[in-house]
């Protein structure tokens, strides 16, 4: 290893310097973390009415109780003709043309004069036609439709008085809402598949606020956040003018915008209209979380809203139907399992913005759960949880602006360029000036990369730091490992082995750390904590390194050598792998690191089928309590202590040994890298992740590698007494 350094000092001293770019970049990145530090949560009124139906209280003791709980944001939505037929109080009937025309005498149910209009106009199935009754109701739909629509889109017809009222609404095939149905016959065959027009997107068309509701919620000293449902095609500049005016007329003025249906008010003209009055009144922009908590929903206009108001925007958690049903769940007895879910929201994905909807049993997703004190003891026990992390309640904070500096940009990319020169000095027999000469040979490409595809250049710089790094980690323990076999007798004691393990995966950690920082570096912007981007090929970065460690190790260990004399990769190491007699064994090992692996890469991510058992979660959940942040499983139980295990195996001569669980802890420091390509999650939240899981590996490791140490020694008794 000393040799190494010195034959490539150089090139160890330039990567130095670019990990130091690496730290001052994250160091702007962690003040702008820290500056975040305060979470908002808005009600949804829609949800609220339904939890009072199912109550002895009505919305407004409710939403008095949430108050007294220190939420002061509701949710409204604007009125439809979808929520005005839902509605009991409200007489709507809105119907796809392509219904109405199913009936032969559907002219005998409407005015003749209003008929003749309409067919002097001409109809398609994809129109709509409505009928409204109450003169509250026929101003809300009709002011609605003249306001938001263009004239020649609709024909309304108003009857004396005013108490009803007939609309005529121009769909297009865009519009239209299908439901598919598959005809069988006797035999249960299919016999033909249907698709039938049930709604339409104008159904659902944002109309204006019911006074009642705005007046329910301003009377509480609450606060409205406006959820106006805009759909493509119908979302000009005509709509948002008569959205905000509409705002206006009840005196809202809302802290945050959180768009509702397809797009940003008035994006189908891009208006700048919209765009002013956000950007003039402070509105914060709200970002979306998908329902897999995994970058943001896509409305239209959106994440171009977002830019153009220079990030006044935070990330948005909605509590999704599967997360209300999360009620006396994995053995709690109330909400503990959904207040987990809040909590890591707002520590771990940069969640600012909570949208609540009430709790419901689990066993009945319909049944909303009416007792207030489940609530309250909820959230005071998530703010108290969040007070460790310095989080507090409040208008939820923005944070600062932050972007990588093209020339840090470039240091970054040359750095993982360097990383990978001396990878492959670490393996193969490469002179100094050949190393040297690569390392300018990497830099001129990675120069011509970053001029030319400067996007581009920042996701490849990310991606190459994790990959290289993780394997410089493997490489160093594995180097170390044959270092300390060599140093030691095969026969020595754990008191001497042990520290050396303890320090060889210290220090592998460290290497990885570096890497992680050089990863997160080119993606600390704030489009990236925000997820309007995210690090792509998060597998590719973890399987990659595994396969280089073959390589590594073939170079340091041979094929199961116990007494190698070479450090570097040799042709003759190659074709004794080609011509190795495979015995059976070694195909029953590969079989299950098979399945191990598949496992690994299935459990990456969170679209995927193989789900975490209900155990796991649990001692997850008992880790996050107790601990800053919960340190990664597969880190302390098996990936660490396999670093350990490894220079264990390397000391009592023991090549096969070394080689699983060497590939073991290379899971470990691509797991390292892997916590921080997540951007969205604080940085101070990885390094105690990380600590947590190395305090711990440790512990696990010392653990293990005593009960190997005991079965060793058994074995070799054994043998002794069958001699």
């Amino acid at each position: 290893m000393k040799q190494y350094v010195r034959t490539n000092k150089i090139l160890l001293g330039l990567l130095a310097l670019c990990v130091a770019v690496s730290l001052a970049v994250t160091g702007r990145r962690w003040q702008a973390e820290a500056g975040s530090k305060t979470y908002d949560i808005v009600l949804d009124y829609s949800e609220i009415e339904l939890l009072a139906e199912q109550s002895e209280h009505d919305v407004s003791w409710w939403l008095e109780q949430f108050r007294d709980m220190g939420i002061t944001q509701v949710g409204l939505a604007e009125e439809s003709l979808s929520s005005l037929m839902l509605n009991p109080a409200c007489t709507v009937t809105a119907l796809p043309m392509e219904t109405v025309l199913q009936d032969a005498d559907w002219r005998t149910g409407w005015p003749d004069s209003f008929i003749r209009r309409v067919e002097q106009r001409g109809y398609d199935r994809f129109d709509v036609l409505v009928e409204v009754e109450g003169e509250e109701t026929v101003r809300l739909v009709t002011g609605g439709v003249e306001g938001r629509l263009d004239p020649d889109s609709y024909l309304i017809e108003t009857l004396e008085g005013g108490g009803r009222a007939y609309v005529f609404l121009d769909g297009k095939v865009n519009d239209a809402l299908f439901q598919s149905e598959s005809y069988v016959t006797v035999m249960n065959k299919s016999f033909v598949q249907r698709s039938e027009i049930k709604a339409s997107k104008l159904m659902y068309l944002a109309l204006g606020f019911m006074p009642e509701k705005v007046e329910a919620v301003q009377a509480l000293g609450m606060e409205i956040v406006p959820r106006t449902l805009a759909y493509n095609g119908h979302n000009d500049a005509r709509f948002a003018r008569d959205v905000i005016r509409g705002y206006e007329a009840f005196g809202i003025m809302p802290e945050y915008m959180i768009a509702g249906g397809e797009g940003v008010i008035g994006y189908d003209e891009q208006d700048d209209f919209a765009l002013n009055y956000f950007r003039d009144n402070g509105i914060t922009v709200g970002l979306i979380e998908t329902a897999v908590q995994r970058e943001n929903i896509v409305q239209s206009g959106v994440e171009e809203l977002a830019r153009a108001v220079d990030y006044n925007t935070v990330r948005v958690f909605s509590v999704w139907d599967y997360i209300q049903y999360r009620y006396a769940y994995y053995n709690y007895k109330g909400a503990e399992e959904i207040e987990n879910t809040l909590y890591r929201a707002v520590t771990e994905r940069n969640i600012r913005v909570i949208y609540f909807k009430p709790i419901k049993e689990s066993d009945n997703r319909f049944a909303y759960i009416t007792d207030p004190e489940v609530y309250r003891d909820m959230f005071d026990s998530l703010d108290r949880r969040l007070a460790d992390h310095g989080i507090t309640r409040g208008r939820a904070s923005v944070m600062e602006n932050v972007q990588v500096p093209r020339l840090a940009m470039l240091a970054l990319g040359l750095g993982a360029g360097l990383g990978g020169v001396l990878l492959l000095a670490a393996c193969l027999p490469m002179k100094k000036r050949w190393t040297l000469g690569l390392a300018g040979a990497a830099g001129v490409c990675v120069g011509a990369a970053w001029a030319a595809a400067p996007n581009t250049f920042r996701l490849l710089a990310s991606f190459a730091s994790a990959v290289v790094f993780a394997c410089l980690a493997s490489a160093f323990f594995l180097m170390a490992a044959r270092q300390t076999s060599q140093a030691l007798p095969w026969n020595a004691g754990l008191g001497k082995i042990l520290p050396r393990a303890g320090g060889i995966l210290a220090v592998s950690v460290l290497i990885a750390l570096a890497g992680a920082m050089m990863t997160a570096a080119p993606l600390s912007s704030t489009d990236f904590m925000l997820e309007l981007g995210i690090f792509r090929g998060v597998k590719a970065a973890q399987l990659l390194p595994l396969a280089a460690f073959c390589g590594l190790f073939l170079a340091y260990f041979g094929l199961f050598e116990k007494d190698r004399r070479t450090d570097t990769l040799q042709l003759r190491d190659v074709t004794a792998v080609l011509r190795w007699n495979i015995p059976v064994w070694s195909l029953i090992v590969l079989a299950v690191l098979a399945l191990a692996g598949y496992y690994y890469l299935a459990r990456t991510g969170h679209e995927t089928a193989v789900s975490v058992s209900d155990l796991e979660i649990i001692m997850r959940n008992v880790l996050e309590e107790h601990l800053l942040a919960r340190p990664r499983t597969k880190e302390f139980l098996v990936a660490f202590p396999g670093v350990m295990l490894a220079v264990y195996c390397a000391v009592r001569r023991l090549p096969l040994g070394t080689a699983l669980f060497g590939l073991a802890g290379t899971v470990g420091m691509t797991s390292v890298c892997n916590t921080f390509m997540h951007i969205r999650t604080p940085l101070y939240l990885g390094f105690a992740r990380t600590a947590g899981s190395l305090a711990l590996g440790l512990a696990v490791g010392v653990i293990l590698t005593g009960c190997f140490e005991l079965a060793y020694r058994l074995l070799l008794q054994t043998r002794k007494k069958l001699t």
